[in-house]
């Protein structure tokens, strides 16, 4: 049985902002509507979630979230490309039904992170 529309964009709105307060609780920053860190309206353009500020600062990082069953993973590297914020890198996280979210990153910006970290 299909899901129906509304349910789909509630689990999505819901992943979006699991995902916003995970980046809150690691930067210490708080989330939410008129704060640094906040889940874009569903429909909106842009990424799906807002950093300013100190946020994008420290998370430099312009994140797209999809919580479906059907993956559509070179799609969504585009549309996140597509919506890349200027001096951030793009990073997708990725959700299906009873699995643990993934996190996609280009490849050249995973290994600089680790250089830096001096591995």
């Amino acid at each position: 049985m299909a899901i129906k529309t509304r349910s789909a964009k509630n689990k999505g709105k819901k992943f979006q902002n699991d995902i916003a307060k995970k980046i809150s609780e690691l930067l210490n920053i708080p989330w939410g509507k008129d704060e640094c860190i906040a889940s874009r309206e569903m429909g909106q353009s842009g990424v799906d979630i807002r950093l300013i500020s100190k946020a994008l600062e420290r998370f430099p990082y312009s994140v797209e979230c999809k919580r479906c069953e059907n993956l559509s993973v070179p799609a969504w590297i585009k549309q996140a490309k597509s919506n890349l914020i200027p001096g951030t890198d793009w990073l997708l996280f990725v959700r299906r039904n009873r699995e643990d979210g993934v996190a996609i990153m280009d490849i050249e910006t995973f290994f600089s992170i680790l250089k830096d970290k001096e591995v």
